[in-house]
């Protein structure tokens, strides 16, 4: 049986690490994981879901599998993990990583790979390379930056300090935070308002923010204007722009939309 399996409910994809209680990062997962990710890429779904079975997302890697390993074993085996994880985040739809327990390690560095990250306040992040002399190899250090600064990254990498979930909602690690027993309920609730908003509209946010994450603004600038035009004649904005504007008429407000996804 698959340790990473995809599944598809309508428009909702779902990436699932299966091999709890750990869900660790074995020889397999990247392979396992570009699968799923690829099965994904070629589905009509309108979300991505990355989620664990088991009380934990996932502790990180295997790491009794790297001892006396070869350096080019190593970085062969990192740059796997980096393509499958850099996989989720080229993709035009929306993702959410459902967190709960622990993510550490490459776990974390897996769930700050997605959009959206919804997680419990009893969880807990943490950026544990440095217990070994290494540091975060999959993206974390500068998706940290990016999210909460310089300061916040070097800490939490560089100390390795655990990051409650409270902690990582206030910082802006994470965009949810809840009760472990809504975690279900409002990770559904946030899943199926994406799944049937504007997926035109999401997927030209994510290419802009990720313009600006490697250009900064001058570069997200430069493309906004290319972006946004791919939208206006597409049936949802065309049919959003006469809704507000019958409502202007009325002076009313817009009523609610529902969005076909085009």
């Amino acid at each position: 049986m698959k340790t990473i399996r995809f599944e598809r409910d309508d428009t909702v994809g779902s990436i699932v690490l299966a091999n709890p209680p750990l869900n660790r990062i074995d020889d397999n997962f990247a392979t396992l994981l570009r699968e799923a990710v690829d099965t994904a890429s070629e589905a009509d779904i309108r979300v991505l879901v990355v989620r664990a079975e088991g009380p934990n997302f996932s502790l990180g890697g295997e790491v009794r599998a790297w001892v006396d390993k070869d350096v080019n074993w190593f970085r062969t085996f990192v740059a796997k993990v980096n393509a499958s994880y850099r996989a989720i985040e080229a993709l035009r739809v929306p993702t959410v990583a459902i967190v709960r327990g622990a993510a550490f390690g490459g776990g974390f560095e897996l769930a700050l790979a997605c959009d959206f990250l919804i997680t419990t306040h009893s969880s807990i992040l943490r950026c544990v390379e440095v217990t070994t002399a290494m540091l975060p190899i999959a993206g974390a250090l500068q998706r940290l930056a990016e999210r909460v600064g310089r300061a916040h990254a070097s800490r939490f990498s560089m100390l390795g300090e655990p990051i409650p979930g409270t902690q990582a909602g206030a910082l802006g690690i994470a965009t949810h935070v809840v009760s472990d027993v809504e975690l279900s309920s409002a990770a559904d609730a946030l899943i199926q308002q994406l799944a049937a908003g504007p997926t035109r509209s999401y997927a030209a946010t994510r290419t802009l923010l990720k313009a600006w994450s490697s250009g900064g603004i001058a570069a997200a600038d430069l493309v906004m204007l290319d972006v946004a035009m791919e939208l206006y004649s597409g049936a949802d904005a065309q049919r959003g722009f006469a809704s507000t504007a019958k409502a202007f008429d009325a002076n009313a407000e817009p009523l609610p939309m529902t969005f076909e996804g085009r």
